[in-house]
């Protein structure tokens, strides 16, 4: 009888959770082709109201879009979701997706404080506007001081939002805008808690007036973090303005309010979006981002995206869509070092931002974390892990991983330990990234760590002490490729190289919010105006500064042309001739890397020549991938038929660089033979006449590489021209990857392109 008991309770709680998951709703992006609206209809939104409604009474519409997606977000059951994905005129409903943030010395080491020639006049750049998709912003920043700024550009369309500890009197002619966007967080997590995080366009995090000030910062002399980085702090492009869309709160950022933004931002006219988030990959027709941005790109809207922090990982990036400008992060020539002198007499390179009120002058006993617990992660110095009566007084060596490394410099204090060092592991290396720490600490690569530990196991009394010597410039190499960024292959279309480019993204000094510390703990109770973070986060506003430059002087380039000159005129090689390296490998950087290479804001001022895109063109590319109509139309909100008589080509979108894909079917078992792939591209001369020379560089004879015609002459602006790259690889591969560079020149510009050449299986 029990046993009958027991099954019937199982029965009863399958069919509750069955029953629960049926009626358990969450929030679905709804795609309407706005085309087939019936002929009773005059106006969409009715429409779109009567097709949620058949489907669910209760429904109410989240956000209604108007131009980066026809329609709409909701929440439904599953059952509802697939019930209104049934009906006429309706695209696709896709479920929400969360993303996440990707989290003085820069404009010199870029040289724009030296060529302010060769800039545009201030009041061509003041007609820019930089929307920037974020936490929000601190408009209290003197990074948005307007002096000497004029009037508000005629073009502008948008406004300042009032809300929690934030009203429109906040904003200037710097900051021109400050919109928040939280129903669809809001929708899935519930209320914002106010006294916790402001329900406002106010930055409370610091993530979003760090980027936005990267991006176009006013010029601000006398900035620091604790006396490091000491100087003047500034934007990529000064001049322009600032509109800032809060999309990033406590909880994440949430797909239909970044397609809420993104909507708006056209709406108010921006020029340049920069958006230092991402999610996992998915396929364009399923990407809020891709889809988001493709609907600036058709206004004329660069859209910049950070490549994410998943590196030194093969195929970790995001933002991947050949619309998207994708940025990864390198390194200034700018360090912070704090050394840590052992007992023994020897010394180790670390880094630090700070140093505490008095310096760690003398010898502390030096304890390893993991013998100072009772913890079995007691190495990773947790919170409560600590042994305090083991740890106080003493340097504390602490391994790095799981919690933030900022996280385990409280712990360390909260134990009441003196200092803290702390060891990177295998997963990070000896890539060093600068804290902020609570108490005087310094952070040491792999090799460093396992020689501490060696000294902490070699005798009874092991003592050290941390020698600060503040900021340092003229580091070499610089800049190197930084081991967190995201790396390539380009894991939806390997035939398109990302990421596009590189830029400053390890320790950037930037302005901060006022609401917390630099270390973002609740326990720091320390205030500053500016601070210093790393990440592709970091580098992204670099070349969204840039890209607002280069349209502030020449209004009439697309956001494909502006990439172009940025790509094309960046840089592998430094002035002494050696490659790009990656710090993670020690070893050069390779296109999966850095992708073109590392921006030159000089030089992309006057390219010679670009590749440039329409939208047309990524249609046409989406045609070559097999998308269906209704995927395409998605993307493009309107309808676009393949055409069954037409040959698409992944390989014939002008893009400003090279993916080569040899399937391996194509190469195995053909004895000595070899396989051959064509690429199509057309340059458009956007300087004076001249004739240009291509040159192959390639320092591999494995694949021969074939450019016709090898010369190409250009009389007028913009005119046009073709060539083909003909890539003959042999049967049997001897390496994974093969690098090249083509090259035109007409003895002023160098306009180069990279080439990645692999094999795979595939099957492209």
């Amino acid at each position: 009888m029990s046993r009958f008991l027991v099954l019937v309770l199982l029965f009863l709680l399958c069919l509750s959770h069955l029953s629960l998951s049926a009626v358990q709703k969450s929030t679905f992006i709804v795609h309407m082709a706005k085309s087939q609206m019936p002929e009773s209809y005059e106006d969409h939104t009715d429409w779109y109201v009567t097709s949620l409604k058949s489907v669910s009474d209760s429904a109410d519409m989240i956000y209604l879009y108007n131009n980066v997606v026809h329609g709409f977000s909701t929440r439904l059951t599953a059952d509802e979701a697939d019930a209104l994905e049934k009906q006429p005129g309706i695209l696709s409903v896709l479920p929400e997706m969360r993303y996440e943030l990707h989290t003085t010395r820069t404009p010199s080491f870029l040289g724009l404080d030296k060529s302010a020639d060769f800039f545009p006049e201030s009041n061509a750049v003041s007609d820019v506007i930089v929307g920037v998709l974020d936490s929000g912003v601190w408009p209290e920043s003197k990074s948005f001081d307007d002096t000497g700024f004029g009037p508000i550009p005629a073009s502008w369309k948008g406004e300042c939002e009032s809300g929690t500890n934030f009203s429109s009197r906040n904003c200037n002619r710097k900051l021109i805008g400050a919109r928040y966007f939280a129903k669809g967080y809001e929708t899935t997590l519930g209320p914002i808690d106010e006294t916790k995080e402001s329900k406002s366009p106010r930055d409370d995090d610091g993530h979003g007036t760090h980027t936005a000030t990267t991006a176009a910062g006013s010029v601000v002399q006398g900035a620091s973090l604790f006396g490091y980085a000491p100087g003047t702090a500034r934007g990529m492009a000064t001049h322009a303005r600032v509109a800032v869309y809060k999309v990033c709160w406590t909880g994440g950022c949430f797909s239909s309010d970044i397609l809420a933004a993104l909507d708006k931002a056209i709406d108010d006219n921006v020029n340049v979006l920069s958006l230092s988030l991402g999610g996992g990959n998915s396929d364009y027709y399923r990407d809020s981002v891709a889809i988001g941005a493709f609907a600036a790109m058709e206004k004329g809207v660069l859209v910049s995206c950070s490549a994410g922090n998943g590196g030194p990982s093969p195929y970790s990036l995001s933002n991947v869509a050949p619309w998207i400008t994708t940025v990864g992060a390198g390194t200034l020539d700018r360090d912070f070092p704090a050394y840590v002198s052992l007992g023994n007499g020897k010394n180790f390179s670390g880094v630090s931002l700070y140093k505490g009120d008095m310096s760690l002058s003398k010898m502390l006993p030096l304890v390893y974390a993991g013998n100072a617990s009772n913890a079995t992660n007691g190495n990773l110095c947790m919170t409560g892990t600590l042994i305090p009566e083991q740890v106080k007084g003493k340097l504390v060596l602490c391994d790095r991983g799981i919690n933030p490394r900022v996280q385990k410099g409280s712990v360390v204090k909260a134990a009441g330990g003196a200092g803290m060092v702390l060891a990177n592991t295998v997963a990070n290396g000896d890539e060093l990234v600068a804290d902020a720490h609570l108490l005087p600490a310094t952070t040491v690569g792999q090799t460093t760590g396992e020689a501490i530990k060696k000294y902490l196991t070699s005798g009874s009394n092991p003592t050290a002490t941390i020698l600060f010597e503040g900021t340092k410039l003229g580091i070499k190499p610089s800049p190197v490729v930084a081991a967190f960024s995201s790396r390539g292959p380009n894991t939806i279309t390997q035939e398109i190289l990302k990421p596009d480019i590189i830029a400053p993204g390890v320790n950037i000094l930037a302005g901060w919010t006022g609401a917390v510390g630099p270390t973002g703990l609740a326990e720091d109770n320390r205030r500053v105006g500016f601070n210093i973070i790393s990440g592709t986060s970091m580098s992204c506003p670099h070349v969204s500064g840039l890209a607002a430059l280069l349209k502030g002087a020449h209004p009439d380039w697309s956001p494909a042309a502006i990439r172009s000159a940025l790509m094309t005129t960046a840089y592998t090689v430094y002035k002494n001739g050696g490659a790009l390296q990656d710090v993670a490998t020690g070893k050069p950087s390779t296109p999966f890397d850095h992708g073109a290479g590392h921006v030159d804001p000089v030089a992309a001022l006057n390219p010679g020549l670009v590749y440039d895109l329409k939208a047309d063109d990524y249609l046409n590319f989406l045609c070559a991938l097999n998308y269906t109509s209704t995927q395409i139309n998605t993307i493009a909100r309107r309808p676009f038929s393949c055409g069954t008589s037409k040959k698409y080509s992944v390989t014939d979108l002008n893009y400003p660089s090279f993916a080569v894909v040899f399937p391996e079917q194509m190469t195995a078992g053909r004895g000595s033979g070899s396989s051959s792939m064509k690429y199509t591209r057309t340059l458009t001369n956007v300087g004076p006449a001249g004739t240009y020379k291509v040159n192959v560089i390639s320092p591999s004879n494995s694949v021969k590489v074939s450019v016709e015609p090898e010369t190409l002459t250009f009389i007028h602006m913009n005119e046009q021209k073709s060539y083909t790259v003909t890539f003959t690889a042999p049967s049997m591969p001897s390496t994974t990857n093969v690098y090249a560079r083509i090259k035109w020149s007409d003895g002023k510009h160098v306009v180069s392109s990279p080439v990645a050449i692999s094999w795979t299986s595939k099957g492209y």
